[in-house]
């Protein structure tokens, strides 16, 4: 199967990392592996057939703690579409699944830099996010 669409450049678009003071440092520190990742992907359409997608990773604490800290990055991709795509079930597979599963390893690295940078260093992910899974989830 030849590629739909190829990727034209890839970047981090903003990013944030909030630790009020000192305390919420260390007891976050002690608890960052309940936090919780959540994923939002947006597109928006630009001219001769190119598309920017952005990825929103939020890693943030779920739990009604008062010391908290948060952490998000948007993550932009610009695809050009190579081959005309005229269902849209298909353009959504592309830009929610198959362009994922392709920027994942420089997005999660990117990730894992912020957090990393930011003074949580034993912070990892498992598993990489399964596009596929979440993919089918949503559409089946």
């Amino acid at each position: 199967m030849t590629e739909k669409y190829k990727i034209l450049g890839k970047y981090i678009k903003d990013s944030s990392s909030e630790t009020p003071d000192i305390e919420t440092y260390l007891f976050v520190r002690d608890v960052i592996s309940k936090y919780n990742l959540g994923i939002d992907i947006t597109s928006k359409a630009l001219k001769n057939k190119m598309i920017e997608i952005t990825t929103k990773f939020i890693f943030q604490d779920k739990e009604d703690n008062k010391k908290k800290a948060y952490f998000e990055m948007n993550y932009s991709t610009i695809i050009k579409l190579i081959e005309d795509v005229s269902d849209k079930k298909e353009l959504e597979k592309i830009i929610l699944c198959d362009v994922q599963k392709k920027i994942y390893p420089s997005l999660e690295k990117a990730f894992l830099n912020l957090l990393h940078d930011s003074g949580y260093e034993t912070v990892k992910f498992n598993k990489p996010v399964d596009f596929e899974t979440l993919y089918n989830q949503k559409f089946s």
